[in-house]
Protein backbone atom coordinates (compact mmCIF):
# COMPACT_ATOMS: atom_id res chain seq x y z
CA UNK A 1 0.00 0.00 0.00
CA UNK A 2 0.99 3.33 -0.40
CA UNK A 3 -0.27 5.25 2.53
CA UNK A 4 -0.22 4.08 6.42
CA UNK A 5 -3.15 1.97 7.32
CA UNK A 6 -6.22 4.12 9.22
CA UNK A 7 -8.42 1.39 9.45
CA UNK A 8 -11.02 1.14 12.55
CA UNK A 9 -11.82 -2.38 12.27
CA UNK A 10 -10.65 -6.09 11.57
CA UNK A 11 -11.62 -7.60 8.18
CA UNK A 12 -14.20 -9.51 9.76
CA UNK A 13 -15.92 -5.80 10.38
CA UNK A 14 -15.12 -6.36 13.99
CA UNK A 15 -14.59 -2.89 15.97
CA UNK A 16 -10.79 -2.25 16.73
CA UNK A 17 -11.09 -0.42 20.27
CA UNK A 18 -9.94 2.67 20.32
CA UNK A 19 -8.01 3.59 23.05
CA UNK A 20 -7.34 7.05 24.22
CA UNK A 21 -6.46 7.02 27.95
CA UNK A 22 -2.71 6.61 28.85
CA UNK A 23 -2.75 4.21 31.64
CA UNK A 24 -4.93 2.06 29.71
CA UNK A 25 -3.06 1.85 26.83
CA UNK A 26 -0.36 -0.44 27.69
CA UNK A 27 -2.27 -2.57 30.54
CA UNK A 28 -3.72 -5.21 28.19
CA UNK A 29 -3.05 -7.65 25.43
CA UNK A 30 -5.89 -7.01 23.52
CA UNK A 31 -5.50 -5.40 19.94
CA UNK A 32 -5.91 -1.42 19.57
CA UNK A 33 -5.56 1.68 18.24
CA UNK A 34 -5.41 5.42 18.70
CA UNK A 35 -4.67 8.77 16.68
CA UNK A 36 -1.80 10.79 17.32
CA UNK A 37 -1.66 12.46 20.33
CA UNK A 38 -5.62 11.40 20.39
CA UNK A 39 -6.51 13.52 17.62
CA UNK A 40 -8.50 12.76 14.35
CA UNK A 41 -6.37 15.34 12.55
CA UNK A 42 -3.76 12.91 12.29
CA UNK A 43 -5.72 10.43 10.15
CA UNK A 44 -5.96 11.45 7.14
CA UNK A 45 -2.10 11.85 6.36
CA UNK A 46 -0.40 9.54 9.20
CA UNK A 47 -3.42 6.74 9.60
CA UNK A 48 -3.49 4.83 12.96
CA UNK A 49 -0.97 3.40 15.36
CA UNK A 50 -1.65 0.12 16.29
CA UNK A 51 -0.34 -2.53 19.07
CA UNK A 52 1.21 -5.62 18.07
CA UNK A 53 -1.79 -7.37 19.49
CA UNK A 54 -3.71 -6.17 16.61
CA UNK A 55 -1.19 -7.21 14.20
CA UNK A 56 -0.83 -10.42 15.58
CA UNK A 57 -4.47 -11.38 14.61
CA UNK A 58 -3.89 -11.59 11.39
CA UNK A 59 -7.09 -9.88 10.33
CA UNK A 60 -6.16 -6.22 9.98
CA UNK A 61 -5.50 -5.84 6.52
CA UNK A 62 -8.04 -5.96 4.06
CA UNK A 63 -8.64 -9.45 2.55
CA UNK A 64 -6.09 -10.28 0.08
CA UNK A 65 -3.76 -8.53 1.73
CA UNK A 66 -1.24 -8.87 5.09
CA UNK A 67 1.01 -6.85 7.13
CA UNK A 68 4.80 -5.96 5.90
CA UNK A 69 6.84 -9.23 7.09
CA UNK A 70 10.35 -8.92 8.13
CA UNK A 71 11.19 -10.76 4.83
CA UNK A 72 8.92 -7.93 3.29
CA UNK A 73 10.94 -5.14 4.42
CA UNK A 74 14.01 -6.90 3.58
CA UNK A 75 13.42 -7.94 0.29
CA UNK A 76 12.78 -3.83 -0.32
CA UNK A 77 15.71 -3.04 1.76
CA UNK A 78 17.88 -5.20 -0.24
CA UNK A 79 16.10 -3.98 -3.71
CA UNK A 80 16.76 -0.50 -2.77
CA UNK A 81 20.49 -0.49 -1.31
CA UNK A 82 22.22 1.18 1.41
CA UNK A 83 20.13 4.19 0.98
CA UNK A 84 16.98 2.80 1.25
CA UNK A 85 15.21 5.34 3.65
CA UNK A 86 15.99 8.40 1.26
CA UNK A 87 14.06 6.48 -1.83
CA UNK A 88 11.34 5.71 0.24
CA UNK A 89 10.81 9.07 2.38
CA UNK A 90 8.41 11.31 1.03
CA UNK A 91 10.38 14.36 -0.51
CA UNK A 92 10.44 17.62 0.70
CA UNK A 93 9.22 19.00 4.16
CA UNK A 94 5.97 19.38 4.65
CA UNK A 95 5.34 16.41 7.06
CA UNK A 96 9.29 15.02 7.38
CA UNK A 97 10.75 18.22 10.06
CA UNK A 98 13.72 18.27 7.97
CA UNK A 99 14.55 16.43 4.71
CA UNK A 100 17.93 14.88 3.98
CA UNK A 101 17.41 14.49 0.23
CA UNK A 102 14.11 12.12 0.28
CA UNK A 103 13.09 11.16 -3.70
CA UNK A 104 10.17 8.89 -2.74
CA UNK A 105 11.47 7.70 -6.03
CA UNK A 106 9.39 4.65 -5.08
CA UNK A 107 6.45 5.71 -4.65
CA UNK A 108 6.05 4.76 -1.45
CA UNK A 109 5.51 7.95 0.51
CA UNK A 110 7.29 7.02 3.79
CA UNK A 111 5.62 9.49 6.49
CA UNK A 112 6.84 10.21 9.87
CA UNK A 113 3.66 9.61 11.87
CA UNK A 114 5.32 8.74 15.68
CA UNK A 115 4.72 6.39 18.05
CA UNK A 116 2.96 5.66 21.06
CA UNK A 117 4.75 4.00 23.61
CA UNK A 118 4.00 0.96 26.02
CA UNK A 119 3.59 3.83 28.52
CA UNK A 120 1.00 5.54 26.68
CA UNK A 121 3.17 8.54 25.68
CA UNK A 122 3.32 9.73 22.10
CA UNK A 123 6.70 10.33 20.39
CA UNK A 124 8.26 12.07 17.28
CA UNK A 125 5.65 12.96 14.55
CA UNK A 126 7.28 15.19 12.18
CA UNK A 127 10.98 13.34 12.62
CA UNK A 128 10.47 9.37 12.85
CA UNK A 129 8.36 6.88 10.76
CA UNK A 130 7.82 3.30 12.49
CA UNK A 131 6.04 0.58 10.77
CA UNK A 132 5.28 -2.79 12.52
CA UNK A 133 6.51 -6.21 10.74
CA UNK A 134 4.47 -9.35 11.41
CA UNK A 135 8.00 -10.77 13.41
CA UNK A 136 7.71 -10.86 17.25
CA UNK A 137 10.82 -11.03 19.37
CA UNK A 138 10.37 -13.44 22.02
CA UNK A 139 6.59 -13.12 24.03
CA UNK A 140 6.70 -9.17 24.73
CA UNK A 141 8.29 -7.57 21.67
CA UNK A 142 8.53 -7.52 18.03
CA UNK A 143 10.18 -5.51 15.36
CA UNK A 144 9.60 -2.41 13.73
CA UNK A 145 10.92 -0.37 10.84
CA UNK A 146 12.50 2.53 11.53
CA UNK A 147 13.27 5.82 9.54
CA UNK A 148 14.68 8.66 10.50
CA UNK A 149 14.74 12.91 9.47
CA UNK A 150 18.54 12.34 9.78
CA UNK A 151 19.14 8.93 8.45
CA UNK A 152 18.81 7.14 5.10
CA UNK A 153 19.48 3.62 6.14
CA UNK A 154 16.22 1.39 7.68
CA UNK A 155 16.37 0.59 11.17
CA UNK A 156 15.07 -2.43 12.88
CA UNK A 157 14.37 -2.07 16.84
CA UNK A 158 12.53 -4.47 18.70
CA UNK A 159 9.13 -2.81 20.81
CA UNK A 160 7.23 -3.78 23.17
CA UNK A 161 4.45 -5.03 21.77
CA UNK A 162 1.65 -3.13 23.57
CA UNK A 163 3.59 0.13 21.22
CA UNK A 164 1.76 1.76 18.89
CA UNK A 165 3.16 2.24 15.50
CA UNK A 166 2.08 2.67 11.83
CA UNK A 167 1.30 -0.56 9.74
CA UNK A 168 1.63 -1.12 6.00
CA UNK A 169 -0.22 -3.83 4.01
CA UNK A 170 1.32 -6.11 1.06
CA UNK A 171 -0.79 -7.35 -1.50
CA UNK A 172 -0.14 -11.56 -1.12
Amino acid sequence: MAENLRTTKYNDGTPIPNVKDKDAWGNSEIGKYCWYNNSTNYEAVFGALYNYYTVNTDKLCPSGWHVSSDDDWKTLGNELGMNSGIKLKEAGTTHWKTSTNATNETGFPALPGGLRYNTGNFTSVNTMGAWWTSFPVGVKKAFGIVMYTHKSPLEKPAYEMSSGLSVRCVKD
